[in-house]
């Protein structure tokens, strides 16, 4: 798990951090199948290599239905769906011992395939009795489908090679929309989502001329752009690395994994403005973020020229709820810190290789950025953040950078092949250790050590044949792990955190434990680590303790009242909703809110969450878990 902070640092960061802390469709409407919203989604695109589909079509989001309220079901599936060829289970909260009959009927009530139950046991995640059931056998697709077992009946879901295709388009929107400095369109995501630009001259607050804290620095710098952190306007360096990494990442695996869909992620075929520039869309939603963070850099003549500031957001916390063009409070830079730096070498050098093709000047000049990075965080190896300072934005304090100096080391030098990063890397402590680079918890924006060995082992690179191959081995060790766990939680899930207490934002640690199977996958070819992510998307939506999809719009009872300044209609019923394909952080057994303190006491790990819009410690949304999401989408697309 990731490296505790000294308690009273830890209480301090966490307490503080409230306010903080698919593409290839042709149409997309809200068809009811059943009380379900599940999108229309078309065959997909002409896909011609180089061929631009912003002529062809306009990509939308998802129409969904309203969720479905009231008691969670008791047989538990994925309530979009599964895919043809994948497992598909599920689990029964029972009282009953011994096993028990089920039946799977399609859309017209015709029983398709009958079978019984596999008694689990009281489950630790839950605290309850579980059955577990498998029709793995059915491969037919429709809509509408069901299980009973007991006379309780499951939420409908279908049987589709094209389930996840929508759902990679609505989770890179989400990048979108919570775009700071730019106008959202209503042309591109609907009436009800658009707003004027946020943070920008003439709005009631901009980032285009932002002074230091007192005493931090006497410059003032424009740190326009980027994307809003979470369900506040703060923007920190730290959680943009990872995020913008595992857009950029998700594109990287297309160049250079057999059977994964370039084109689906290319100019034209995503939620963006930027159609028609020749560009894949998600390195234009990749690059609105990498220009922040290059704004980020102290600059040449400074004294700590090369390091990266932190963080910028209001001197105070924002008022709920608040449109990002309204909000007026005094913004400020932040000290810079070695964690910060280190994220803007490793993304900046990322990008470099990323972008050469299509801007060979920003990618020079991204590649500038990270070298002066890295010497500057070498310089300044030990300057973290204080977790004291968490009053209008979350602190993200990490007095452990080696996982930071890994994975920075690691772009680095696959982009460069300098014998400097090399070293680096094959010197870190970290190097090869599987289970110091892929926690039991997964990675995160505090462990990001992973992110560099995932590269290693998929990006080509002059670490030569042996090193290469034991670096995949430390990916593959981790898999087991992670697929050893789905196997075991009576709820398919890879996820089993030291002690068993669910952490802040615990679905994107399942999202990011996903990521590291699906590699896994597309390393070996070997079908148990594609098994194991597809268990993990089943649980994520809708086969867990909730009986509930944490993303919303997706399934037929799903979040919707998560954390967000403007997704706020809980609070007013003018604004919206979350937009779909939005991810809920999910339980946290820390409870470090005032409404989950007051709903949740006593949960049961996998029960300590509730879908209320100030319940930030469980409910929140942030960049850095819909990145995953965004990923896992993705890959599951491609394995149909």
């Amino acid at each position: 798990m990731p490296r505790p902070l000294p308690r009273m640092a830890h209480v301090l960061d966490r307490l503080n951090r409230g306010g903080r802390r698919k593409l290839a469709v042709a149409t997309v409407a809200g068809v009811v199948v059943g009380a379900v919203a599940v999108p229309t989604i078309a065959d997909g695109f002409d896909s011609l290599p180089g061929r631009s589909a912003s002529a062809e079509v306009k990509p939308q989001l998802s129409k969904p239905a309203a969720s479905v309220t009231g008691p969670a079901p008791t047989v538990q599936v994925n309530q979009v769906g599964y895919q043809t060829g994948s497992p598909k289970k599920g689990t029964l909260v029972t009282k009953a011992k011994t096993p028990l009959s089920w039946s799977l009927k399609d859309a017209d009530g015709n029983e398709v395939a009958k079978g019984t139950t596999a008694p689990a046991g009281v489950d630790p995640s839950s605290g309850e009795n579980v059955h577990t059931f498998d029709f793995s056998k059915v491969t037919k697709s429709g809509k509408g489908y069901t299980v009973t077992i007991d006379g309780q009946k499951s939420a409908p879901f279908a049987i589709a090679d094209n389930i996840y295709t929508q759902l990679r388009t609505d989770a890179l929107a989400y990048f979108y929309q919570n775009r700071s400095g730019i106008k959202i369109d209503a042309d591109l995501v609907g009436k009800e989502y658009a707003r004027p630009a946020g943070h920008v001259d003439g709005a009631a607050s901009s980032d285009q001329k932002v002074p230091c804290q007192p005493q931090v620095c006497d410059y003032s710098l424009d740190v326009s752009g980027g994307w809003y952190d979470a369900g506040d306007y703060g923007k920190y360096v730290v959680n943009g690395g990872i995020s913008v990494a595992q857009l950029m990442s998700s594109y990287e695996r297309t160049l250079h994994t057999k059977g994964a869909d370039r084109d689906a992620l290319g100019d034209g075929r995503l939620v963006v403005p930027e159609h028609g520039n020749g560009v894949p869309d998600i390195l234009d939603e990749a690059r609105w973020e990498m220009d922040f963070l290059l704004k980020m850099q102290v600059p040449k003549g400074q004294k700590l020229a090369g390091m990266a500031h932190h963080k910028i957001h209001d001197a105070q916390w924002s008022a709920l709820p608040l449109r990002a063009d309204k909000s007026a409070g005094q913004r400020e830079l932040h000290a810079p810190s070695t964690a910060a730096t280190l994220n803007l070498a490793a993304t900046a050098a990322q990008a470099a290789r990323l972008f050469e093709p299509y801007d060979a000047k920003f990618a020079a000049k991204s590649l500038s950025a990270a070298r002066a990075a890295w010497d500057a965080a070498k310089a300044n190896p030990k300057m973290f953040a204080d977790p004291g300072d968490a009053t209008g934005g979350g602190a993200y304090s990490d007095y452990d950078v080696k996982d930071e100096f890994y994975w920075a080391a690691a772009e680095l030098f696959i982009t460069t092949g300098d014998k400097e990063y090399r070293q680096a890397v094959l010197d870190s402590p970290l190097h090869n250790d599987s289970k110091a680079l892929f926690p039991a918890a997964g990675v995160s924006w505090q462990s990001v050590g992973g992110l560099g060995a995932l590269d290693l082992a998929t990006v080509p690179n002059k670490l030569g044949e042996a090193e290469t191959k034991a670096v995949k081995k430390t990916v593959t060790q981790a898999a087991d792990r992670y697929a050893a766990e789905a196997r075991k939680a009576a709820f398919g899930v890879p996820y089993a955190p030291d002690g068993g207490r669910y952490q802040w934002g615990s679905n994107g640690q399942v999202l990011n434990n996903m990521v590291v199977l699906a590699t896994a996958s597309d390393i070996t070819g070997d079908t148990k680590y594609r098994d194991a992510v597809t268990s993990g998307m089943d649980y994520i939506l809708g086969r867990n303790p909730m009986g509930m999809s944490y993303v919303t719009g997706y399934g037929e009872r799903y979040a919707y009242n998560q954390h967000h300044r403007f997704w706020a209609k809980q609070k007013d019923p003018k604004l919206p909703q979350p937009a779909p394909g939005a991810v809920a952080g999910g339980p946290n057994s820390s409870l470090d809110d005032p409404i989950a303190q007051t709903k949740l006491k006593g949960c049961a790990p996998a029960k300590c969450y509730v879908d209320d819009l100030e319940a930030w410690s469980t409910n929140e949304v942030t960049i850095n878990w819909n990145a995953p999401l965004a990923w896992v989408a993705s890959y599951l697309d491609d394995q149909a």
